[in-house]
């Protein structure tokens, strides 16, 4: 069939000339009336139909959201439970008190507020020590040409294959040995701890921020060459600005993973007012009989804090690189 235009003043071209004054007003804020004249009407509602075109993702997501929740949510009640207990027969929050966290807090032979300074010193020096290290290292990686360059980069990767495990009676070996020497950064130090962190978490960050620092226009830094600035002035003043997304990620990996980390510091810091909060929580449940599991959740509550204060700080910088990353 052949498309024929409506002949001007024919009873079809009225109708559609009335439709389109009516399409108008609605854009226009008319008459409701005739916005819903114009929509034409309104199909019913199918929900198998829905389910299989968008619905079925609301559902992975709530699965989801509920499964990474659930722990979380779980931790909370058992601190609030004043009996101490942890075990799947209590119903969430079914009793609710604050007495593990006073118990936490002031019991002597728990001394919690130096373990939470010792794991905020620690964290918070490796994180920043990473993010630095690793970016001058990233920097020159991505910027420089140097002889063994590529062996660096695949040596970086090679490393990060084997588990951490292994090396920790090497490293137990090895800090035994420098305390002999050095004893401020040897064993039951806090910088012995930092220096173990730097060595196992520089290798990973530097190759992640590498893979960042390739997607910087190397056109800068040669615009920034022919005012007459070095490496040191493009590093500082224009490159970092530009990566700033990836070094708040990589702040917040590595303070998570210093504050979390259980293993290595258990290892190296034998003292208890030395140690971090991951070792000297333990020793709240290390003993089934005596194992009071409500302080333990009130220390791990009051553990994840600095972590969200961290990440609701860094949050702007994650997402503004999420979002340049997606229109680039």
């Amino acid at each position: 069939m052949s498309n024929q235009q409506p002949i001007p003043g024919s009873e079809t071209g009225l109708l559609e000339g009335e439709l389109g004054e009516e399409r108008d007003a609605v854009r226009a804020g008319g008459d409701p009336a005739l916005a819903r004249r114009a929509a034409g009407p309104k199909r019913p509602f199918r929900f198998g139909k829905w389910f299989a075109a968008t619905g079925w993702r609301h559902l992975v997501g709530l699965v989801v959201v509920a499964f990474a929740l659930f722990p979380v949510v779980f931790v909370i009640s058992s601190s609030l439970n004043p009996n101490g207990t942890l075990t799947g027969s209590n119903a969430l929050f079914s009793q609710i008190g604050f007495d593990a966290y006073a118990r936490i807090l002031t019991n002597p032979q728990v001394p919690f507020t130096t373990w939470f300074a010792n794991t905020l010193i620690i964290a918070g020096v490796t994180a920043i020590l990473t993010v630095f290290l690793g970016a001058l290292a990233a920097y020159a990686f991505s910027r420089m040409r140097f002889t063994g360059r590529r062996f660096g980069l695949i040596t970086i990767v090679v490393v990060q294959m084997f588990p951490q495990m292994l090396a920790v009676v090497a490293i137990f070996l090895v800090m035994s040995a420098i305390s002999d020497w050095f004893p401020a950064i040897g064993l039951n130090t806090h910088i012995g701890l930092i220096m173990v962190y730097l060595g196992g978490a520089l290798g990973v960050n530097t190759y992640l921020m590498y893979g960042y620092f390739n997607t910087i226009p190397a056109s800068i830094d040669e615009a920034a060459k022919i005012d007459g600035a070095g490496h040191a002035r493009i590093f500082f003043t224009i490159i970092l600005r530009l990566v700033a997304p990836i070094l708040a990620v990589v702040a917040l990996l590595s303070f998570i993973f210093s504050v979390n980390e259980y293993v290595v510091a258990s290892v190296i810091l034998i003292d208890t007012e030395n140690q971090t909060l991951a070792v000297g929580l333990t020793k709240l449940v290390s003993n089934p009989r005596y194992a009071d599991w409500a302080a333990f959740s009130a220390g791990a509550v009051i553990a994840a804090l600095p972590v969200v204060l961290l990440f609701l700080y860094l949050q702007k910088y994650i997402v503004g690189g999420l979002s340049a990353g997606a229109v680039k």
